[in-house]
């Protein structure tokens, strides 16, 4: 073993290990219970670990493969496991808290993929003992992100909220305060509509650590993804994401018109026309650029525009539905210079029904 990797083996435990280590044999021993944080770090590093819980555990058919042992709280103390590990492998002490060290992380996923997810949401994941995600939250295998972790499926879907939202809030505070690591995974950005800050607050209020992990916006991403920019030199020097949520009321209509730049509308598909609607009553033209923007990021997204006027005959007859992005703005024209676009191979991913002149 190099020296480069030896010395980062012998670092303070509790530090995360970033060396890789892949298919490194390490064999962690410690007391049932305290040994779960130290596999997890190890095995995100790539090591193939063995876990021995008693000190009669410890023998030498289970130490013959190790690389590296890690003798976790008490087991630093037992003398078997020492003697059986001596002139083996390097031998790493790792302390345990002496009292639980809960904290809760917020982690955006995304838009879509786990390529679109930060490199700190993926660790924060590895490191996880504790995982609550959201439907929108589509990265790949959560449990294998998150090796050895409780996995909890708290999704919402549209007029279907299984888990409400101070169940989920709930079950956050009451894991960490048990002193578990739990990441509250979260589509595209926690601030963006995710009711991230009444997760904080309800981590603040009951006195754990909370940390947020910024995640990619769909509200930016997924428009970004058909080539339409939000915002544009000469076209668009502003934008405003509003919750589609509800219809625009009038006066929230004629701001937004007067206004000006992109309107990106998240969560509108069931009110498409209400909202298409108002704009024009509050000062838009008709013949204003608009697009939605169908499952972004995935195998079948794909783009309908056209404008104010003619957007909600053409999803009809599309029969698009969520999750989409409804863009409304002179941005969306620069879709047809992403269609225009040099390609390897066909853009099948991307079908544009009705591009505006």
């Amino acid at each position: 073993m190099g020296t480069d990797v030896e010395r980062e083996l012998r670092r303070e435990a509790a530090v995360l290990i970033e060396t890789d280590l892949m298919g490194l044999p390490v064999l962690v021993v410690g007391p049932p219970g305290l040994t779960a944080s130290t596999v997890r770090r190890y095995e995100r590093a790539g090591a193939v670990v063995s876990v021995v819980t008693a000190p009669g555990g410890v023998t030498g058919e289970a130490c013959a493969r190790a690389r590296l042992g890690v003798l976790v709280g008490p087991a630093s103390t037992w003398a078997t496991a020492r003697a059986a590990l001596a002139g083996r492998c390097p031998v790493v002490n790792e302390p345990v808290p002496d009292a639980p060290r809960g904290r809760v992380v917020l982690v955006g996923a995304g838009p879509g993929g786990l390529e679109l997810m930060t490199l700190a949401g993926i660790r924060a994941l590895a490191d996880a003992d504790v995982v609550l995600t959201d439907r929108l939250a589509e990265v790949g295998d959560v449990a294998a992100l998150a090796p050895g972790a409780e996995v909890v499926d708290v999704g919402k879907r549209p007029g279907h909220h299984a888990v409400p939202q101070d169940e989920i809030e709930r079950l956050m505070v009451e894991r960490a305060l048990a002193g578990s690591t739990v990441v509250r995974l979260k589509g595209g950005d926690p601030y963006v509509f995710g009711r991230g800050g009444e997760e904080v607050a309800a981590a603040v209020q009951a006195g754990l650590p909370v940390t947020v992990l910024p995640g990619v916006s769909s509200a930016v991403g997924v428009p970004g993804s058909a080539g339409i920019p939000v915002t544009h030199r000469g076209v668009s020097h502003t934008f405003t994401v509003v919750s589609g949520h509800v219809p625009l009321e009038p006066e929230q209509a004629r701001a937004l018109a007067g206004l000006g730049g992109t309107v990106v509308l998240l969560m509108g598909m069931h009110n498409l026309v209400p909202l298409t609607t108002a704009l024009v009553r509050g000062g838009l033209a008709v013949d204003t650029p608009a697009a939605v923007v169908e499952r972004g990021f995935s195998p079948d997204q794909r783009s309908i525009v056209g404008t104010l006027g003619t957007l909600p005959d053409l999803v009809s007859r599309a029969r698009a539905s969520s999750p989409s992005v409804i863009v409304v703005g002179e941005v969306v024209r620069q879709s047809a210079v992403w269609a225009a676009r040099r390609v390897v191979a066909p853009p099948a991913d991307k079908i544009v029904l009705d591009v505006v002149a």
